[in-house]
């Protein structure tokens, strides 16, 4: 199995028993809670923060590959976090990713997903734990003018009108123990394809991620490929506004 989860009991929110979960408060910071925990407390920890306009948490996982094809996680937990959203949109709700951290919601932008691991691990060790963070807006904030944006949205702009943080967390906790699942039972590619279906369709275009999370582009007629590099891409999250520590607005 790609990753492992220790059985645990998580009763503050409807988590399947595989998850412990850890409640922070509003001005928590659930990734940077989740890394300082993640030796101690181990795979299927996931903190979250109790607030209303963010479903804000991150999950500790314990890879069983090198560091190098372990980073592939993140693809498991970005599909499961655009599943969790598409599981509770209104009908004809546009759910897209922007490769390989962005998440979108009828074209506009709701949050994303981020990815950390132990310093001074070399890309060859297998690392003791990763965390997977997700942040989706769920309302927008007085003062921000949905139609002076377009391309910024939260959920409750797009029909989501009884979805609530809480609920866009579980629903990622279900949908990442099937992508894991789906992982160990079919191997990376039942990944992958539910990665890359949320991507806008773009004839004459294949794309394919390969064994260390590189996003892999060809083009119709020609014979080369387009390599995009994980790894720069992960230490600068693209939705990531770091003065408000949210999505960006």
């Amino acid at each position: 199995m790609p990753h492992q989860m220790r059985t645990a009991f998580a009763p503050e929110l409807a988590l399947p028993p595989l998850y412990s979960a850890v409640r922070l408060r509003e001005l928590g910071d659930a990734f940077a809670h989740a890394i300082a925990i993640a030796p101690e407390r181990g795979a299927g920890t996931l903190v979250y923060v109790g607030r209303f306009d963010l479903a804000e948490f991150a999950l500790v996982v314990e890879p069983e590959a090198p560091l190098r094809e372990a980073r592939r996680v993140f693809y498991a937990g970005m599909a499961a976090l655009a599943d969790a959203l598409a599981t509770t949109a209104p009908p004809e709700t546009a759910i897209n990713i922007e490769w390989p951290d962005a998440l979108y919601v009828n074209w506009g932008l709701v949050g994303g997903g981020r990815l950390a691991w132990p310093e001074k691990i070399g890309e060859n060790d297998v690392p003791p734990w990763m965390v997977f963070a997700g942040m989706i807006r769920t309302t927008l904030m007085a003062g921000n003018d949905p139609g002076a944006t377009p391309d910024i949205t939260a959920l409750d702009e797009e029909g989501f009108a009884e979805v609530t943080s809480s609920h866009v967390v579980e629903s990622f906790a279900r949908n990442f123990m099937h992508a894991i699942d789906a992982w160990h039972e079919s191997g990376f590619g039942a990944v992958t394809k539910s990665y890359l279906e949320r991507f806008p369709a773009e004839n004459g275009l294949r794309r394919d991620v390969d064994e260390i999370g590189d996003l892999l582009i060809r083009r119709m007629a020609s014979t080369q490929v387009e390599r995009n590099a994980l790894l720069p891409r992960l230490k600068e999250p693209s939705w990531f506004d770091p003065a408000s520590k949210g999505p960006r607005a």
